[in-house]
């Protein structure tokens, strides 16, 4: 790592950079972690570190935490990017590596976006960490357990780091206002939409009060002056990584728990980031089935009507469409007799292999299957007063089994009171 020169040193920085936090104390938002009574802290107290995957959103403190930990250390700190890093180069990242561990200095190694790199890449890691040639920080936006190896995840640890709250968003300013002298000059409702602007991203918030700054104007802004000045950030959202998932998922949790509310906030949220729309209109078709169930058999039909009706109209009015199937779904009954009843059929279906149905549910095409007991027994239900023959379907030797039992609650309570009734019939013709 090469010194600066004096005139890079004396040349301007972002007022984030001048505010980096020179010990681990001073990193905002992440106690659980860097505290007296947290992991990393306590490596860093006994100077013993392992190595370790850094999972957070961004603008929370991975590569600050990272050089930290080298200087709390005494590593000699390098810094690579999966996005810009081949083969070639890390070969030669581990060369110095392993020359400066045989002079007595170890390497912490931190590599930024590393579920970049693909497995193959990864794997290159795996002899330099056995050997504790490199000390391995890795930063990641995305879930670990989807986007490393095993045999990476096998010699690390996975410290999950916050999003940065409010609280820990305002101390940023704080400490910007102590290093320039003077109060940011914003009303207390435009500072509270800036700290919301910032969705939990620490160096978002700094550079946003950096720019207020140079506008130069000692009076305070109000919301609508903010606005004027500052874009407003998008979301931090892969559609094809974590933030996606999770999203999806409070989504459809945020139904079958009957919240209408907190599903609309959420589907709220995928939008406004850019998620395709069939995205959510798919879950809610899977919500359909899966929780709502025969609970209220108009679920599933109310979904296909929103999906169909957003590929018609589009999105001004496809919108509407999707908000009018979510609070459906979301306050339809609930129930999932449907799935449960087929989880179990399928597993008894796969037990049973190939056991033969009983002669009453089969036809009698030949003469000889008629001779051979085929269909003997048969009683056509519809020649029956009640319209149920109460005759068992199910093989002999297999007996019957209850796979399917409606809850007390929408339409499946009326199939309750039938299914009811026509047990009582089968047993009262046994």
């Amino acid at each position: 790592m090469s010194t600066p020169s004096l005139l890079a040193a004396q040349a301007p920085r972002p007022l984030a950079d001048r505010l980096r936090p020179t010990r681990l104390s001073e990193v905002a938002g992440q106690d659980h972690l860097l505290g007296p009574d947290g992991p990393i802290g306590r490596m860093a107290e006994a100077r013993a570190l392992t190595s370790m995957i850094l999972w957070g959103p961004p603008g929370c403190g991975k590569t600050t935490i990272a050089r930290l930990l080298a200087q709390a250390t005494d590593l000699r700190f390098e810094s690579i990017s999966a996005l810009q890093t081949g083969v070639a180069d890390l070969r030669k990242v581990f060369e110095a590596a392993r020359q400066r561990r045989d002079g007595g200095q170890g390497t912490l190694l931190f590599c930024d976006e590393i579920h970049h790199f693909n497995r193959n890449v990864q794997d290159s890691f795996l002899p330099y960490l056995e050997d504790g040639t490199v000390t391995l920080v890795g930063a990641t936006t995305e879930n670990p357990s989807f986007e490393l190896n095993a045999a990476i995840l096998s010699r690390v640890q996975v410290f999950v780091l916050r999003r940065l709250d409010e609280a820990a968003l305002d101390a940023l300013l704080a400490r910007a206002e102590e290093h320039v002298g003077r109060p940011l000059p914003l009303q207390p409702e435009a500072r509270s939409a800036l700290l919301a602007m910032a969705d939990g991203d620490g160096r978002f918030v700094l550079n946003m009060a950096e720019q207020i700054y140079a506008l130069g104007g000692e009076e305070p802004l109000d919301n609508a002056a903010l606005g004027r000045v500052l874009q407003r950030r998008l979301p931090s959202y892969d559609k094809s990584g974590d933030g996606h998932y999770n999203l999806l998922s409070a989504f459809h949790k945020s139904l079958r728990a009957s919240d209408a509310n907190a599903a609309l906030y959420w589907m709220c949220r995928m939008l406004a980031a850019g998620e395709d729309w069939r995205t959510i209109a798919r879950r809610m078709l899977c919500v359909a089935n899966e929780d709502v169930g025969l609970a209220d058999p108009n679920a599933i039909l109310q979904a296909t009507a929103a999906w169909e009706t957003y590929e018609r109209l589009g999105a001004a009015e496809g919108e509407r469409a999707l908000a009018q199937a979510c609070l459906y779904l979301a306050t339809a009954p609930k129930s999932n007799a449907v799935e449960v009843a087929l989880g179990e059929a399928r597993k008894l279906a796969r037990m049973t292999g190939s056991v033969m149905p009983p002669m009453h549910a089969v036809n009698a095409p030949t003469k000889m299957m008629a001779e051979l007991g085929y269909k003997q027994g048969y009683i056509y239900d519809h020649d029956t007063p009640e319209g149920f023959s109460g005759l068992d379907y199910f093989p002999e030797s297999v007996g019957r089994h209850e796979f399917y039992r409606p809850v007390e609650r929408g339409f499946e309570r009326d199939i309750r009171k039938r299914l009811d009734y026509w047990a009582g019939l089968r047993r009262r013709r046994k």
